[in-house]
């Protein structure tokens, strides 16, 4: 998969897609920014790596009960091997690999320095033995992905133009009675009140329509690109798997934030100073710039009322 970041952290994360933030591991997209399954070599992985894992550690809770909810789809015993393809640096590969305690987990990513990463974490909890990589692009390496019980994509395949033939790979690799997991949709991530005390109230939503139409605009994009509607029972059911369920899962970090959580809405904000600043309006320009200087009491750096609140939803089907 050959990816752009965003500056949301969900793709509406991916992520995404930071989108939370994702890569599995919520990540985002947006202009002027690469991602983990392309060849990107002007991205300072050194600095993105850790944003995906923070993000990524931020939606944890969610993630463990989305894995749990799997558990009872697909008893572990049952699960001898699992993909999460858009692994990034991992961290929702080592979630799949405790909550399946039977299986090889594999992170496959086009990023070997993600890899790497990944493979860290996987030793630095004890999962090494059970956790391998591998790198591969998708779509055109899909074969060599080999069998899996168990195929989780989050966040990543809105980044393949052909869904649906994307779909129909996962569906050739998964053993019998086997499931894919996507991540896909949710709720945009909020940070601030609509009214924040300086600049025109509802910031985060005209946000919101500068990343749908950046959105549409990079899915026409890609090579192979075919417009589908987002109705993935339909899709599932078009690559010949039996839809297993939905939920979504909830991401709430009320205010006053720890720290962590500071540090991420200031990457978030700047992604789209960066991404978006050109296209808002003059007072949103300077709303933004003022959030993003430490020096303004009004700035993220200061607030009192950040948040984080996002919902991540997983889509399941089954290989009959």
């Amino acid at each position: 998969m050959t990816q752009q970041r965003a500056p949301h952290d969900h793709h509406g994360d991916h992520s995404g897609h930071g989108h939370q933030g994702g890569h599995g591991e919520g990540h985002g997209h947006g202009p002027g920014h690469g991602h983990g399954h392309g060849h990107d070599t002007g991205l300072a992985w050194s600095e993105l790596a850790p944003l995906l894992e923070r993000q990524a550690e931020v939606a944890g809770t969610a993630y463990r009960e989305a894995a749990a909810w799997l558990g009872t789809l697909l008893p572990a015993s049952g699960v001898r091997r699992l993909l999460d393809v858009g692994s990034g640096p991992g961290v929702i590969t080592a979630m799949l690999a405790e909550a399946f305690p039977y299986a090889e987990a594999v992170a496959v990513d086009g990023t070997p320095e993600l890899l790497e990463r990944a493979r860290a974490r996987a030793e630095a909890r004890g999962l090494g033995a059970r956790v391998t990589t591998l790198r591969a692009e998708l779509p055109g390496e899909a074969a060599a992905l080999g069998e899996a019980d168990l195929v989780w994509a989050g966040n990543s395949l809105h980044h393949i133009g052909d869904q649906r033939a994307a779909l129909a790979d996962f569906a050739k690799v998964l053993r019998p009675g086997g499931l894919v997991a996507l991540v896909e949709g949710g709720l945009t991530p909020r940070h601030l009140p609509r009214d924040i005390g300086i600049g025109r109230p509802g910031l985060e939503a005209r946000f919101d329509a500068e990343h749908a139409d950046w959105f549409a605009r990079m899915r026409s994009e890609l090579p192979g690109a075919v417009r589908e509607p987002d109705d993935w029972r339909a899709l599932f059911a078009s690559a010949g798997l039996v839809p297993a369920g939905t939920r979504t899962f909830l991401v709430d970090v009320p205010a006053p934030v720890p720290q962590v959580v500071r540090e991420l809405a200031v990457s978030h904000f700047g992604r789209l100073r960066e991404g978006f600043g050109d296209s808002l309006g003059a007072e949103d320009r300077a709303t933004l710039d003022r959030l993003l200087d430490p020096a303004d009491e009004q700035s993220l750096h200061h607030r009192t009322d950040l948040f984080h609140l996002t919902a991540h939803t997983v889509h399941t089907a089954r290989k009959g």
